[in-house]
Formats: C-alpha cells, structure tokens, sequence
C-alpha cells in the first residue's frame, strides 16, 4: 500500500517541521515495547521428552513423542495402544492451546496430496495433512478451486476446517462447509467413512472438531471451477466510510478491510469475478508497509497528533491496488511478520457498531499499529462452527510476536462477548464451557458426542478441559 521508506520520510519530515518536546521524545524512544516473558527459543527437554510451539512462540509443548504414523492402520494401532493423552498437530498456527499435550503429539503430515477426483461431481479427496496451498495449487492443475479461501494459506486441512478457518463474502461460507465426507480415528482405534447420511451427528460435530472427536486422515470436498478476480484495494479516511461499510460490502463478491491504529485511515479491498484476459500482475509488499507503521509508532506513538500527521501525509488515497489474476494467486497472501491474533464473530447486525468502537479503543493506545481486519462469514450449520445459523462479521486485532496482548482479554474481548461474539477457535480468547454453552446451541451436543467417542478423554489437553468442563486425567 506505501512503503516503509516513504512513510519514515515524511513522518521524518513532519517531525522536523514540529514544536517536538526533546525529552518527552526521547523517553519514547528509548522505551523497550517488548513484554517480558517474550522468549522465540523452543523449550529444553529431557532426554525423554521432545520439544514443540506453535508459529507465533505463545504455546509450547514437551511431549514424551511425537508420533509420524504413515498409514491410516498404522495410526490406528497407535491410537488403540496408547496409554498417553493425544493431540494431532498441523502447521501451528493457531494462537489457543489445542495442539499442546505431555503426552503424545500426531504429526499427519505423511497423510498428503490428491487422493481422489471425479470430474462428475467434482469433489475432489485430500489427506489432511495437506497444506491449503498446496491443495488449491493441485486442484488449479485439474482447472478447479475452492469457492474462496482464507487470507493464509500455510494451515493444514485439518487444522482450517477444525478451527472454522475462513475468508469474506456476503455469501460465501468458512472452509469446513465444503467438506462432503471424511475419514477419522476414533480412540479405540476404529475407522470410521462419515458422510452426512450415514451418521449425520457426526457430520455435523466433525466438520469443526477442534481436534476433540479423534483424528481425521482424509476430507472429500466440494470444488469449483477455476476462475479469475479482479481485486481493487483502495485507501481512504476512516470516517465516513464506516457509513458505506455494509453498502459496500453487499457490492462484491470478497470484501475485507483494514484500519491502522492512530492514522485515521483505512483500506478496503475488494474482489470479483473477471472473466478477460489476464495482464501481467504486479506484486505489492504489505509487510513492508506494517513495519513502517510500526516504526512511526517507535518514534512518534508518544504525540498521537504528530503521529497522524506523519502517516496522513504519507497515505495515498484512491485505488492503490488494480489487478486481476487466478483466485488462487490474490485470495490468499503469505505473512511474513509474526503477531499474536484474537479474532471474534459477530451477528452481522453488530459489525459497524462494534468496529467503530474497536477503531476508538485502538486510537486510544499509543503503543497500537498494527492494522484491524473486519471481513463477512455466511451462515453454515456445523456445530462448533462461528457461523451457525446466522450471517456473521469478524473483527481481529493484533499484537506484534514480541509485545503485550494481555490488553486483548482486559480491553477488547468483553466488547466483543458484550455484542454476542463467538471467538475463533484458533485465535486468543478466554472462554470457558459455561461461556460457550450460551453462544453455541449445539455445544451440549457436542459434549455428549465426545463423550460417547472419548469416554476416557484420550484426546483431552488443558485447554480442551477448559472449553468442555472436564477434568484432566493424567
């Protein structure tokens, strides 16, 4: 959007140009944003145990094995004979604690690729190790797509669907939707092919699973033709667009936008389908703009005015982005900045309210920069998923992976639990079983059914106790 080298410019340029108090300045600068139990390195293990965390560093693990079965009987076997807890683990991307155990971390990474495709229907049959990018870029080979997908793609199978990982759009739904049957390991170690007509429970309840109900090797899902978007990204002051949002967003088929705290700014794009010819796409470099606004932040987060006149002398405004290209090539983007993420789903009829209050909240903390997502879910009826039943907007705020987000759960979290939010079941959140069992009106459900499959909580960990009001048996 603007790069890093022209935002430090101008700002550098405003700065000059102000009546700048030196030693209030100076004490600004000087000040370490790092919170203090921040550490990037793996833990230490014994001789008997190996070492785990997730992608941002907040969850980390000293599992006795980590297990990488390569057959679906030979994780079966294991599964069956196991005395420990088990948590399957995917790419590490969610924020929560679901993959973290002492026991017995599955790694299904062996269970990859393409296994099936029947050009009739067009379903198509993966392992669930697969990684979405990967399975988007095989499915392109075969000119088909998943109808959308999320704004990173480095995330198992597995771990997208189970989690309720999703892009935007009025009416697209999240990712698990698609799926039209899969194949899991029970605790007793017993196979079972679930489709919605030969155990519709399960269907309902292993489609967003959190991993709770065993672990799941294939999905067959639902694909579309491969087709082209013609994505616009363009910059504006925050106000009165907030006005415009739901008008806007009722326009395109992907609408998504992004305010960056203490700029009074914000980006909005947009996608739709393209059915021309394909130009020569240029490429953009959204990290380099974030470590920009983070570097304003350092230097100037101490005099919020000076700071806005930095960044608003430096923002464009109109159509910064203009391009057209496969849905797999502009959907999804690759994040290279590291940050600690809570992201909640709100009834859509809640969105702008709730996210003009975010937008104050932010500008209120000088230590803020990096940007607010709000983006549009459709409704599915999977149990455990965000969306159910009802037409939802999702707001996520972010942290830098070496700063504080304690003020997420103090701030921020009881003004999305206030408007009826359910929280991503990957991203940061405090809730609890009595919580959940008032937002989800299936979670009873839920319980009973793992119950039934897991009588002996085998795939429990602590935080699962949590979510579900289980006692942890070691």
């Amino acid at each position: 959007m603007i790069s890093r080298r022209r935002l430090l410019q101008i700002g550098a340029g405003v700065g000059v140009t102000a009546a700048v108090p030196v030693g209030l300045q100076a004490e600004w600068i000087s000040r370490d944003f790092s919170r203090s139990d921040f550490n990037p390195d793996y833990l230490e293990t014994s001789t008997d145990e190996e070492s785990w965390m997730n992608w941002s560093g907040i969850e980390k693990a000293t599992p006795k094995f980590i297990a990488s079965p390569n057959t679906e009987q030979e994780l079966a076997q294991l599964v069956k004979n196991t005395t420990m807890q088990i948590r399957p683990v995917g790419s590490g991307h969610s924020f929560t604690g679901l993959a973290p155990t002492d026991g017995m971390m599955v790694d299904c990474s062996s269970f990859k690729g393409l296994l099936n495709y029947d050009p009739l229907t067009g379903h198509a049959t993966f392992g669930s190790g697969t990684y979405l990018f990967e399975a988007a870029a095989e499915l392109d080979t075969l000119d088909r797509a998943f109808a959308n997908l999320p704004d990173i793609d480095v995330q198992t199978l597995a771990g997208a669907f189970s989690t309720a990982t999703h892009g935007t759009g009025n009416k697209l739904t999240a990712l698990h939707d698609y799926i039209t049957s899969f194949r899991i390991v029970t605790a007793t170690g017993e196979i079972l092919n679930v489709t919605e007509s030969s155990d519709p429970e399960l269907f309902s309840a292993g489609k967003v699973s959190l991993g709770a109900l065993g672990i799941i090797t294939q999905y067959t899902l639902k694909t579309v033709p491969a087709f082209n978007l013609h994505r616009r990204l363009i910059i504006e002051k925050v106000e009165p667009f907030l006005d415009r949002v739901e008008e806007i967003a009722a326009q395109h088929r992907n609408f998504e936008c992004f305010y960056s705290p203490n700029t009074g700014y914000i980006a909005w794009l947009t996608h739709d389908e393209y059915k021309g010819a394909l130009p020569r796409r240029g490429i953009g470099d959204e990290e380099d703009a974030v470590e920009g606004l983070k570097e304003l932040r350092d230097l100037f987060g101490w005099w919020p005015w000076l700071r806005r006149q930095a960044v608003q002398a430096a923002f464009p405004t109109g159509v910064m982005e203009d391009e057209k290209d496969k849905s797999i090539n502009l959907l999804a983007t690759t994040r290279a900045t590291k940050f600690n993420e809570m992201e909640y789903h709100l009834p859509r009829e809640k969105g702008v309210e709730v996210l003009r209050a975010i937008v104050k909240m932010m500008d209120n903390r000088k230590d803020a920069f990096f940007p607010v997502e709000y983006r549009h879910i459709a409704p599915d009826d999977a149990w455990l998923s965000p969306f159910n039943g009802r037409e939802s907007t999702s707001i996520a705020i972010h942290a830098a992976v070496d700063e504080p987000y304690d003020y997420f759960f103090s701030e921020f979290e009881p003004v999305f639990k206030k408007a009826g939010g359910r929280p991503h079941w990957g991203k940061l959140h405090s809730l609890g079983k009595t919580d959940l069992l008032s937002i989800y009106p299936n979670f009873e459900n839920f319980l009973r059914l793992r119950r039934r499959l897991d009588p002996t909580g085998k795939f429990l960990n602590p935080h699962l106790a949590k979510l579900f009001g289980e006692n942890l048996v070691a």
